[in-house]
């Protein structure tokens, strides 16, 4: 700043700055997702990296670790660290693939699909909560945007 009180304009605000404003979003989206997942009677509760690993398994079935690691963009000992908590909530098993010896399948238990099923509303509102600020044009676009920055 100048003795003037005026920004040079070759001077970058915190502010101003791309990664400051994306891990201030992100932590509004992880607060928001956090307080929708808190434990309720009957449904454990989850963390964002837990949600990921285990809605991708909805979606797509069982799938190699390194696999969920990739599709979640999770590295591999991230991704592991997950899969161990979530095998120990009996959410997730693990098993050699039949494919593949050298390789461990990952898959939902029923316990897990239910968990997953119980707990997408949840999801849904978090989205929603998180988005609300923007107009429906407006979230179309910041969403394509992230998409493009990606």
């Amino acid at each position: 700043m100048e003795d003037n009180g005026q920004h040079r304009p070759d001077t970058l605000l915190l502010s101003d700055q791309v990664q400051h404003r994306l891990r201030r979003a992100y932590q509004r989206a992880s607060s928001i997702f956090s307080e929708s997942m808190a434990e309720a009677p009957g449904e454990p509760a989850v963390t964002l990296a837990q949600w990921a690993a285990m809605s991708t398994l909805c979606a797509q079935g069982a799938v190699s670790q390194n696999l969920l690691g990739r599709q979640t963009f999770m590295d591999p000992a991230t991704i592991q660290g997950v899969i161990l908590r979530l095998e120990e909530r009996t959410l997730v098993e693990r098993s050699p693939d039949p494919q593949d010896r050298r390789r461990t399948s990952v898959k939902l238990t029923k316990s897990g699909i239910e968990t997953v099923r119980g707990l997408a509303p949840r999801a849904f509102e978090a989205h929603r909560q998180t988005l609300a600020p923007l107009t429906p044009a407006e979230q179309a676009t910041f969403l394509a945007l992230l998409a493009r920055l990606m």
